[in-house]
């Protein structure tokens, strides 16, 4: 009995020291809690040292890049700008979604690129750019983005050119190729100012049309330079401008023609002194000439005439003329006045026949070869800008907003069209 009793006791005391081992087995192979202090003390160590070791191989170079990474709607004139900090830039790579390398210039200091040429509209790109610190080592950022797209943007075609020397009366004119709802934010992107220290308004004619112009002409050989600064400026809901450049043009010498439908007479000025004299012939008494002032807009050496163009037809719904060589033609306004050379009609009527449809003619010869013909020399001593007065034609004064004549308004008149 009691040789089985000691037996009992054995067993006892071995399920008891399995136990202990089988709790230490399950201590140790735990991931946390409750573990050794030492054991756990010397793990997150190890942690901390690896995170060490990786930061310490990484590039401290910062390389950013505008617009960000998916931008929508990005800039053709701003957008793509890279730099970074701590470091210096070793290559910038940009395309097109399919590929198309953009040509670009990295700083002499290597701090940032930038493209040559401005980006195209609705167009995908993408960035990869590389740079070292101080230590070699390398870091590297990528971006793709898409720019405006044309149905999300407006741009404004403006006259005169760039470099181009014209009349004293020529304005500003832009016309943008989406309707402008908020006229005041587009307006104070533009600035337009003279050498002469003119004050210079800008006048909307409709939502599409700004013309910017002084109280009186323009100072001869002045210099005009126009601002355009809308890029990103929002004119009209979810439309941006994208447009950021200057443009200078030179004011020439002060030039003004004085037209008399009645006497049939132009006077051709120069600084307040008459220099030349011409007979014409206006619009006739069913077809009278505008009156007003007016702007030399375009000049052709020859063009076609066509009165159907302009709502001249005869019954068979041609033009009552079709002249596919007028010479020396000057436009006065968009709707078709212009001041041209006449060789079909008898030199006699000039000077005292009034008998176009509506233009002012001078005598001409065929082919606007002839340099000595009234005609060319008014052709040839005129530029885009100058201006010529008509009166006493008996008919209406010229819409401003027909052609560049908005000097028919006054200038509180003008003035009241600004929209800042």
């Amino acid at each position: 009995m009691e040789k089985r009793v000691m037996t009992d006791s054995k067993r006892r005391k071995g399920l008891t020291v399995a136990s202990a081992l089988l709790g230490g087995v399950l201590v140790l192979t735990g991931c946390s809690g409750g573990g050794d202090a030492s054991a756990s003390d010397g793990g997150e160590s190890s942690q901390a040292k690896a995170d060490e070791a990786a930061a310490q191989k990484s590039s401290e170079a910062q390389i950013t890049i505008t617009p960000k990474d998916g931008s929508n709607n990005a800039s053709i004139n701003n957008s793509a700008a890279v730099k970074v900090a701590k470091g210096t830039l070793t290559g910038v790579s940009m395309t097109t979604a399919d590929g198309k390398p953009v040509e670009g210039t990295l700083a002499a200091d290597k701090l940032s690129w930038k493209p040559t040429t401005q980006l195209e509209r609705s167009t995908t790109y993408k960035l990869a750019a590389e740079a070292k610190d101080s230590d070699g080592r390398v870091a590297h950022e990528n971006a793709s983005f898409t720019t405006v797209s044309p149905s999300n943007s407006f741009i404004g075609n403006f006259t005169p050119d760039n470099g181009s020397t014209v009349g004293v009366g020529m304005p500003v004119s832009i016309n943008f190729d989406k309707a402008i709802t908020d006229k005041a934010a587009v307006q104070k992107g533009i600035t337009v100012s003279s050498s002469s220290g003119q004050e210079v308004v800008g006048h909307w004619f409709n939502a599409n049309r700004i013309d910017f112009r002084p109280e009186s002409y323009w100072k001869e050989n002045s210099t005009v330079t126009l601002k355009l600064a809308l890029d990103g400026v929002e004119g009209a809901d979810g439309v941006y401008g994208v447009q950021q450049k200057t443009v200078t043009f030179h004011v020439g010498r002060n030039q003004v023609s004085y037209i008399d439908a009645k006497t049939k007479q132009m006077k051709v000025t120069q600084d307040g002194k008459v220099v030349k004299q011409i007979p014409i012939s206006a619009g006739s008494p069913e077809n009278k000439t505008y009156a007003g002032t007016m702007v030399m807009s375009e000049k052709f050496e020859q063009t076609r005439m066509n009165g159907a163009t302009v709502g001249f037809t005869d019954d068979d719904g041609k033009g009552e003329y079709d002249i596919k060589d007028v010479p020396h033609a000057i436009r006065l306004t968009g709707s078709g006045t212009f001041l041209h050379g006449n060789y079909w009609g008898a030199k006699s009527i000039f000077g005292n026949e009034n008998t176009s449809h509506g233009c002012v003619g001078l005598s001409d010869t065929k082919g606007a070869k002839d340099p000595n013909t009234p005609a060319a020399w008014v052709f040839n001593h005129s530029l885009v800008g100058d201006v010529v007065v008509i009166k006493n034609t008996g008919d209406k004064t010229v819409a401003p907003d027909n052609g560049l004549n908005g000097w028919n308004m006054d200038w509180a008149q003008w003035k009241a069209g600004s929209a800042v």
